[in-house]
C-alpha cells in the first residue's frame, strides 16, 4: 500500500495482502527483526530440481534503504545454495525491477498477471 503505483490494485484485490502461514512453518520465510518488531520478509518456493521462485520480499517502508531487502534476499540464496539450487526466479512488480537488476537478476521474460505484464527475472547462484 506505500507504493501509490499499486494501491488501486491491492485495493481491488485485498486477498493479495494476506500473508499465510506455510512459508513461516515450512521454513521457506525469513524474518527480519529490528527493536522487536519484525520490519521485513522473504518467502521462495519450490523443489531443488525445478524452478525455485522468490514469493515475496517486502520491508517496512519506515525501514526501507537500509539494506534489509538486501540481507533478506542473502539469506535466502544461501539457504538454496546450500541445497544445490542453481537459479532464483522472480515475478518483478516493475517498481521493484531496480532492486532485482542491482541484485543480479537478469531479465528472462514477461508473466501475465492479474495486475498487468510484470518482468520475470533470474538469479544465477553460484
Amino acid at each position: 500500500m506505500s507504493n501509490a503505483g499499486d494501491r488501486d490494485n491491492l485495493l481491488a484485490h485485498p486477498e493479495y495482502l494476506i500473508l499465510g502461514p506455510e512459508g513461516l512453518a515450512e521454513g521457506r520465510m525469513y524474518v527480519a527483526e529490528e527493536d522487536g518488531s519484525v520490519v521485513g520478509f522473504a518467502t521462495w518456493a519450490g523443489e531443488p530440481g525445478g524452478t525455485i521462485e522468490l514469493e515475496d520480499v517486502f520491508v517496512d517502508p519506515d525501514w526501507r534503504r537500509r539494506g534489509i531487502a538486501t540481507a533478506l534476499l542473502g539469506h535466502v540464496v544461501d539457504v538454496l545454495r546450500a541445497r544445490g539450487v542453481r537459479y532464483l526466479e522472480v515475478t518483478a512488480n516493475p517498481h521493484a525491477e531496480g532492486f532485482y537488476s542491482a541484485a543480479g537478476f537478469t531479465d528472462c521474460g514477461v508473466a501475465k498477471t492479474v495486475f498487468g505484464p510484470s518482468p520475470r527475472k533470474r538469479l544465477t547462484i553460484d
